[in-house]
């Protein structure tokens, strides 16, 4: 029977790329962490790792091995989370990453689906960039991610990718540009302070390619990676910013800033990125349930 220890130490290696990250994240001696390896590679009779620079890579029965203890690890993960509770207690903890670039205020009316289910629902977010919460998703410290964008392919990485909707978007600004702005639109917006996200998020070719069908050229004031920092400066009265036109009343009423107009065409895109398990993550199911055409919850 394979020892269960050594399969661990192995998994781990495999998901951080190297015995000494390992070594550090499982608090152990690298050369405890070679010496299971080594155990493990002779009881299963495979090579799992070939030499890479300073690195390692699976081979072909490592990345086999690895499947199956992806499968093995998840189980035990859900087991623990059903069992949290000794004293009875019902308290399902979901922990979510939330990309940076997607809206707050959309992420939270997102995973109201969960925290409105029946039952106790701890939730646990995280904020990040794209690439470093897939990685805490694929090391299994998240359980799922939303993002605007759809996880890249990538036959090393086990993930499921939900669309949850698409959100026309419109364009808001303070009381005081707002006035400017608001009539003619979008002619108004010539030579108009923008803020905008990065090129990294997904929403920005969108809107790029919106003002030039329109044949406009706002001033851009300010690029942000963080849209509740594009937010914050909008609110501020730096520029114009977008954001969901579902959310239109709860930016009026928590950052006192107003629709100027809606951009045809362009829509926020949002996805859940879970891990692929035999037995998904119930919370993670209720969010994901929605059809990816459905509006968000009432309210939003």
């Amino acid at each position: 029977m394979i020892n269960y220890k050594h399969l661990h130490y192995f998994w781990v290696v495999a998901k951080e790329g190297s015995i000494t990250r390992a070594a550090e994240r499982l608090g152990v001696a690298v050369q405890t962490i070679s010496g299971q390896l080594s155990l493990l590679e002779k009881q299963l009779g495979r090579t799992l790792f070939n030499s890479q620079g300073r690195g390692l890579v699976l081979s072909d029965a490592g990345r086999v091995a690895l499947g199956y203890a992806d499968q093995i690890f998840m189980l035990g993960e859900t087991l623990e989370d059903a069992l949290q509770n000794s004293s009875g207690e019902s308290t399902l903890r979901l922990r979510a990453g939330i990309s940076d670039g997607i809206p707050k205020l959309l992420a939270y009316k997102l995973l109201s689906r969960v925290t409105e289910q029946p039952g106790d629902i701890r939730l646990v977010c995280d904020e990040g960039e794209f690439e470093s919460l897939l990685a805490d998703l694929a090391l299994h410290r998240l359980d799922v991610v939303l993002t605007d964008r759809a996880a890249p392919v990538n036959a090393n990485l086990k993930v499921f990718s939900t669309h949850l909707g698409d959100f026309p978007t419109g364009l808001y600004a303070c009381e005081r540009i707002a006035k400017d702005t608001s009539l003619n639109f979008p002619d108004s917006l010539r030579d108009a302070p923008l803020l905008l996200p990065t090129r990294h998020n997904a929403l920005r070719g969108r809107i790029d390619r919106w003002l030039e069908e329109q044949g406009l050229r706002p001033k851009i004031v300010g690029e942000f990676e963080d849209s509740a920092l594009l937010t914050t400066f909008g609110r501020g009265g730096l520029g114009i910013f977008p954001a969901p036109l579902a959310l239109a009343d709860q930016i009026a009423s928590q950052y006192d800033a107003h629709l100027i107009g809606s951009m045809e065409g362009v829509s926020e895109q949002i996805y859940a990125i879970s891990n692929e398990r035999r037995i998904r993550h119930p919370a993670v199911e209720a969010l994901c349930a929605a059809p990816s055409d459905a509006p968000p919850a009432t309210g939003l």
